[in-house]
C-alpha cells in the first residue's frame, strides 16, 4: 500500500559557495527507505546534486487529509 511521506533535510547548492538549502518534500512511497531514494533521485535530477551533498534529518508519514502537495492530493483522490 502506498503512503505519503514527508522528507526534510538540506542539500549543498554548489561546492564553491558551500551554501546549504533546506527542503521539505512530500513523496508517495511504500516505506521510508523508498521515500529517501526518491528524494535523492529528485534532487539529483532537478539540481544536479550528488547524494553525498544531501543531508536528510527526518521522515514522517503524512495522513491523506494533511497532504500539502496538490499533485499528490490529486493522485490520492484519483485512486479512491
Amino acid at each position: 500500500m502506498m503512503k505519503v511521506h514527508k522528507v526534510m533535510g538540506k542539500f549543498r547548492m554548489s561546492k564553491e559557495k558551500g551554501e546549504w538549502q533546506r527542503f521539505s518534500k512530500e513523496v508517495i512511497s511504500e516505506d521510508e527507505e523508498e521515500a529517501i531514494e526518491k528524494i535523492y533521485s529528485i534532487l539529483g535530477s532537478k539540481h544536479r546534486v550528488k547524494r553525498t551533498n544531501v543531508k536528510i534529518y527526518d521522515t514522517e508519514e503524512v495522513d491523506e487529509d494533511e497532504v500539502e502537495n496538490n499533485l499528490i492530493q490529486e493522485k490520492i483522490e484519483a485512486e479512491e
